[in-house]
């Protein structure tokens, strides 16, 4: 029988889901799952890796299911992860030590203070492209060592293994065969050297990480393997890995030096593509591998906003101010301003270009004028506002002033917050027909590992949905921004 599917794996922050793709990179349908978040702790943020498995083998099967797809017909699997999350889990049992540690985990922010006043971050940003911060994975595996009872031991005899959630989906799609990761993944870990494209042997020392845990580094597009035939009935090719943001900018056919796009999801995610050159930022932002195809490595500039979608979900679920994130765009419709309130969305601190793991969330500017109704379009603008901060540092760095943004992700369905993102960059926002970026990035990298498409034909797969033109007045732009400056100062190092 002839392949004539490729099947997507989108392992998200707060949902799985599986989606289809024919021949020519549509969307049939998808499936979707959320899973249960945990916070023991202020500032913790855990995962059950059991339930991240669970809801992603759930979304793949009922999919299958549902669209009556025999599997032997699906030609390759792609992964997209959330980053930075990590689990570590026993070789031989198969059982997690402890629960994945979330990306936006904030317990080993004293760690990284230490490690800042004892002078690595140079050595680390030179070599790993990214800042000390609790975001990444090295310290979280640091912790799990170090904490859970026994688990140090085990991990010196080689019988524990750790990875990001990729890693993890594979190990158990392939029924414990494979223990792999993509080098778009490595480079979020703060263990893997960008420039030497390995595991760092003095970052290992550093951190006390056994190099036999970790994961076996691969390209973003090959076929590693196999899934287990116990998973699907037939054993497919797994030929597709990257992280989610990377997946996004491959998905928006971002191929070329200077081109660049934006995320709107739990968090909000600019990349640019600086090619097969390293960029130090000065300002702020990652260096990161974006994908490593033919033994061709492409890198690129990151600016990571921790809080885009999550705020508006905040909003939904904790302070009940609307049942669903659609109602949004019609509530900011009614208003004709924010009553110069700003909401600064840092409950997980500050990511690029200010780097402050002890902000935290703070509304500015209230009256007695002010309401519900304003908190919510000021909560929209906040990812608006967080976006225009990465792009000014993304331009210095690059010296690159981007024409146009392309964007993706749950949040840019939003009509007003994508004429607002235009309004404040001063630049055209250019939305894709398919939003479903991340999911099509994976699926385009597990596609042309088995021949399913060729790059020129991935090019031709994007096509603009809407343009979002600037409209407003420089004066107006320029007040609007300086309010925003100057809400984020007050909400800066709250905790120390």
């Amino acid at each position: 029988m002839s392949k004539k599917y490729i099947l997507s794996l989108d392992q998200g922050t707060s949902s799985s889901r599986t989606l289809l793709f024919d021949s020519h990179a549509k969307v049939l349908d998808w499936e979707q799952e959320e899973f249960k978040q945990y916070y023991p702790k202020a500032g913790w943020v855990e995962h059950e890796p059991f339930e991240i498995w669970e809801s992603q083998l759930n979304t793949a099967k009922n999919l299958i299911k549902k669209l009556k797809i025999d599997p032997v017909e699906i030609g390759a699997i792609g992964i997209a992860n959330q980053r930075e999350t990590i689990v570590l889990w026993d070789k031989n049992t198969g059982e997690p030590v402890y629960r994945a540690i979330v990306w936006q985990d904030k317990r080993t922010a004293d760690l990284c203070k230490k490690l800042q006043k004892e002078g690595w971050g140079k050595y680390i940003k030179k070599n790993t492209g990214l800042m000390i911060d609790s975001y990444f994975s090295a310290t979280k595996i640091h912790w799990i060592l170090n904490i859970v009872p026994g688990v140090k031991e085990k991990a010196e005899k080689g019988e524990i293994l750790a990875g990001t959630v990729d890693t993890w989906l594979v190990w158990k799609l392939s029924g414990g065969k494979l223990h792999i990761t993509d080098y778009s993944n490595a480079s979020r870990t703060m263990l893997f050297n960008i420039r030497e494209l390995k595991w760092d042997k003095k970052l290992l020392k550093l951190f006390g990480i056994p190099e036999c845990i970790l994961p076996e580094v691969k390209e973003s597009s090959e076929i590693y393997g196999f899934t287990d035939k116990s998973v699907f009935g037939v054993e497919i090719p797994i030929a597709g890995i990257a992280g989610d943001q990377q997946a996004a900018l491959f998905g928006q056919a971002c191929l070329e030096k200077g081109m660049a796009k934006n995320t709107y999801g739990t968090g909000c995610f600019m990349l640019m593509n600086t090619g097969n050159k390293i960029i130090e930022s000065k300002s702020g932002l990652l260096t990161t591998i974006a994908w490593n195809i033919d033994g061709h490595v492409n890198y690129a500039l990151e600016g990571s906003v921790f809080i885009a979608g999550a705020a508006i979900k905040w909003l939904r679920d904790a302070l009940k101010l609307i049942k669903s994130a659609n109602e949004t765009e019609q509530i900011a419709n009614e208003l004709t301003g924010t009553e110069e309130v700003y909401v600064v969305p840092a409950f997980s601190g500050l990511g690029a270009p200010y780097w402050d793991m002890y902000a935290r969330g703070a509304i500015l500017g209230l009256t007695q004028g002010v309401t519900d109704k304003h908190i919510v379009r000021s909560t929209l603008e906040s990812l608006a506002y967080q976006t225009m901060d990465v792009l000014k540092a993304m331009e210095k760095d690059s010296g690159i002033k981007l024409r146009s943004l392309n964007v993706d992700g749950g949040a840019c369905v939003n009509n007003f917050l994508m004429q607002f993102q235009a309004d404040l960059l001063n630049v055209e926002v250019n939305r894709p027909e398919n939003i479903e970026t991340t999911a099509l990035g994976a699926a385009l990298l597990a596609g042309l590992a088995i021949k399913f498409w060729t790059m020129d034909e991935i090019i031709e797969r994007l096509k603009i949905e809407k343009t979002f033109t600037p409209l407003m007045k420089e004066d107006k732009r320029k007040k609007l921004y300086a309010g925003w400056l100057k809400a984020v100062e007050k909400a800066m190092s709250w905790q120390q």
